[in-house]
């Protein structure tokens, strides 16, 4: 099992020269800047912005996806916590961090498929 496992985890070239390709520059070097952030948000659509609630729509990309194909575990995290943040942010104020979260994962999302998703808070 261990064997496998490894095998599980080498990196290979191809993947190695995916993110030796990404572009990791900030867009505007004025504002604070996270890669991930960057990595994570690219490609999605607000649809729907009012106070205590936002709808967005997003096509899978590559980058976001794990072995098998379908939207890591770890992406629709990130997107939780950042829109979720930016949804309570409030001008002029230190954004505040994310201390407990719970999501639930009722299926997989494949590459190039697109779906929609809705934050409320409360």
């Amino acid at each position: 099992m261990e064997k496998r496992t490894r095998e599980y985890l080498q990196v290979t070239d191809e993947h190695s020269d995916r993110v030796a390709g990404i572009n990791t520059s900030p867009l505007r070097p004025e504002l604070s800047y996270c890669f991930y952030d960057d990595l994570a948000l690219k490609g999605i659509r607000v649809d729907q912005l009012q106070p205590g609630s936002i709808s967005c729509s997003f096509t899978i990309p590559p980058r976001l996806t794990d072995r098998n194909g379908d939207l890591a575990n770890g992406a629709i995290a990130t997107f939780v916590d950042l829109i979720g943040g930016a949804l309570l942010h409030e001008m002029d104020v230190p954004m505040k961090v994310s201390v407990d979260m719970s999501i639930s994962y009722l299926s997989t999302a494949k590459i190039n498929v697109s779906f929609f998703f809705f934050l409320l808070m409360k």
